[in-house]
């Protein structure tokens, strides 16, 4: 990045720069910010393959799944590299067309992507099985040699994860449920929800203790507020009764 930096002003590209830092630093956490940032270093620096590239991881971590896959052709574009195709698949599968990424893993592209990115392609082929209902395919999609080493890389908790999710989907919960502890034996990052999916196939259900002592507390000031004789409101009067929904308040999804 610092090399393609060089080809700009100086003045520029520090500006490029700090805006290039600022996505990075929020793309996990703050991704809207991180998007305004990317947006920025696009308007300066739109001929920079690092530009449109981290545009590219901007758009998609806010789920503009159409505007991440332009940036990432217009990047590959640029370089000529293969490093984008998994995730220029998933964009497709984002956009409502599995079977455009389901035929994406099969491009001659895959077997030039180095070994972390051919597992983020089956990663991706077996999501597009999924979202096309072919469960039972997307099991088999995910069975690989990284899948059955004992080797831990980067890439196997969330290998291990998606076949266990897999699993659970097709019925089979004891097998779902140990490639669910595998992948958390192999989680050191915290990158999955491993240890939440295995306490839900356990029944086990875990209470926040500070919020309990909350909750007590509310209570308790609640009853030491009230007053003595309940208040009646009459419900012509045109006030919203309590528990009415508030409007315009999203479902998360």
């Amino acid at each position: 990045m610092r090399q393609e930096l060089l080809s700009l002003p100086k003045t520029l590209a520090d500006d490029v720069a700090r805006n290039l830092v600022m996505v990075a630093k929020l793309l996990d956490e703050e991704p809207e910010k991180a998007y305004g940032y990317s947006r920025v270093a696009l308007r300066l620096a739109s001929r920079v393959p690092a530009v449109r590239e981290a545009a590219g991881f901007a758009a998609y971590a806010v789920e503009k799944y159409g505007e991440a896959l332009a940036e990432f052709r217009a990047a590959r574009r640029m370089t000529g590299s293969v490093e984008l195709w998994p995730v220029m698949a998933d964009c497709e599968r984002g956009l409502g067309r599995p079977e455009k990424a389901l035929a994406m893993a099969g491009e001659p592209e895959v077997q030039k992507l180095d070994r972390a990115g051919q597992v983020e392609m089956r990663l991706v082929a077996a999501g597009a099985r999924r979202d096309m209902g072919q469960t039972d395919a997307a099991v088999v999609t995910l069975q690989s040699p990284e899948l059955a080493s004992n080797s831990v890389q980067p890439w196997t908790a969330r290998l291990r994860y998606a076949y266990a999710d897999a699993l659970l989907e097709v019925g089979r919960e004891d097998e779902a449920r140990e490639w669910f502890a595998k992948a958390l034996e192999a989680d050191q990052g915290g990158t999955t929800n491993a240890s939440d999916r295995l306490a839900e196939l356990d029944g086990v259900e875990f209470t926040d203790a500070l919020d309990e002592d909350e909750d007590e507390n509310d209570d308790d000031e609640t009853v030491a507020e009230a007053p003595a004789e309940p208040v009646r409101q009459d419900s012509s009067d045109g006030d919203t009764p309590a528990d009415a929904p508030r409007e315009g308040r999203p479902e998360q999804g």
